[in-house]
């Protein structure tokens, strides 16, 4: 966060004087936060940030001359500030664009209301102040711009056994796991789709124990997120069906609005019970709720967000002789959430996030040769 006494200097970047106007009215309203100054387009916007030197950007993405996507790409790679992309792309059936702005460095997406909605949504202004609060404390990853992006290559599952040795000689020594590996858990928030995304690229086809993911994002993402994800994941990446069961060589997402638990019978179980620590679906609950299924047989991640969710989860599972994986501070966008469940001993392992994929394949391909 700002030090104290410091306002948080905010460049708003949309086509729109509308939203502009709206979006200043909101920001008035914090004594935190001031808007230093509007552009109408990307290339405007760059021209305005060495004079500004903003704190946070909040841009749209359909703009005319330069577009959201060029100009995230052009800011990581010039002078590298957090960025909120705040766009109604959220309801139309093409959503590629808004992971691709999570891919060149936004930090955020955020829904912006239609028409008149967007100056009446409490909620929008609520939410959109408590962003960029947020953001404020972010040190934004520098990104050299890409001339091209490869297509991922779709794999089949292999034929012949994986070797378990593993050529990057920093991954720690596993220790002998309590019980057979059931489950994996995966919790995250704020920066959590870039690390998400970082974890199912590693995991192979043939990857044999369903994972379960949790990720705090906006009211609607949660589909185009499940969408974008599997252009980049060898195994299927889909949202969690009310009694489904859990099969291997799944990936699977929490729904909006819905905390996700599994019941006796080994079946998902969707609940519509208040938010938990304010959030809804909550790490903690699931990860309880798995424990109180599987015992030692689960294996909790947690990665990068702000405030405690998932800490008290991966203690739970600690305590159950599970295992225990908290991204580290250096490659977490914001390390609230896994610092919480270091400070309280519930963290077996610390690890940069392009590490955590190739561990959990490590100790994987181990159980399986068991």
């Amino acid at each position: 966060m700002m030090k104290a006494g410091k306002r948080i200097k905010v460049l708003l970047v949309d086509d729109s004087p509308v939203a502009v106007e709206v979006m200043k009215r909101i920001l008035a309203t914090s004594d935190e936060i001031e808007v230093v100054g509007t552009a109408r387009h990307g290339k405007e916007a760059l021209e305005m940030i060495p004079r500004l030197r903003p704190n946070v950007i909040c841009t749209d993405l359909h703009m005319p001359l330069m577009n959201g996507l060029e100009f995230v790409k052009e800011v990581m790679a010039r002078h590298p500030l957090p960025i909120l992309v705040i766009s109604v792309s959220v309801y139309e059936d093409n959503k590629e664009n808004i992971f691709q702005l999570l891919e060149a460095g936004a930090i955020d997406v955020f829904p912006k209301p239609r028409g008149v909605q967007l100056g009446q949504s409490m909620k929008f202004s609520s939410e959109l102040i408590a962003k960029i609060k947020i953001l404020s404390g972010v040190v934004p990853f520098r990104k050299p711009k890409k001339l091209l992006i490869p297509t991922p290559t779709r794999y089949v599952a292999a034929r012949i056994p994986r070797p378990c040795a593993e050529s990057d000689d920093a991954l720690p020594y596993i220790e002998p796991l309590s019980r057979p590996l059931k489950m994996i858990v995966i919790g995250a928030s704020t920066g959590g789709p870039q690390a998400i995304e970082a974890i199912v690229k590693a995991l192979p086809a043939d990857f044999s124990v369903p994972v379960v993911c949790v990720q705090h994002i906006s009211e609607g993402f949660m589909v185009s997120l499940v969408e974008w994800l599997k252009g980049r994941s060898k195994l299927n990446v889909t949202i969690v069906s009310h009694n489904e069961r859990p099969v291997p060589g799944n990936i699977y997402f929490a729904p909006d609005d819905k905390h996700l638990k599994i019941d006796k019978s080994g079946a998902f179980v969707l609940s519509d019970t208040p938010p938990e620590g304010g959030h809804k679906p909550s790490i903690t609950l699931t990860m309880v709720s798995f424990v109180e299924h599987y015992m030692g047989g689960v294996l909790g991640v947690l990665l990068t967000g702000m405030g405690r969710d998932g800490a008290d989860g991966m203690l739970s599972i600690a305590q159950a002789g599970g295992v225990t994986i908290a991204q580290d501070e250096d490659s977490s966008i914001v390390f609230g959430m896994p610092e919480q469940a270091i400070k309280i001993g519930a963290a077996k392992y610390i690890l940069d996030i392009n590490k955590i994929g190739k561990f959990l394949v490590k100790i994987e391909c181990i159980e399986k040769n068991l």
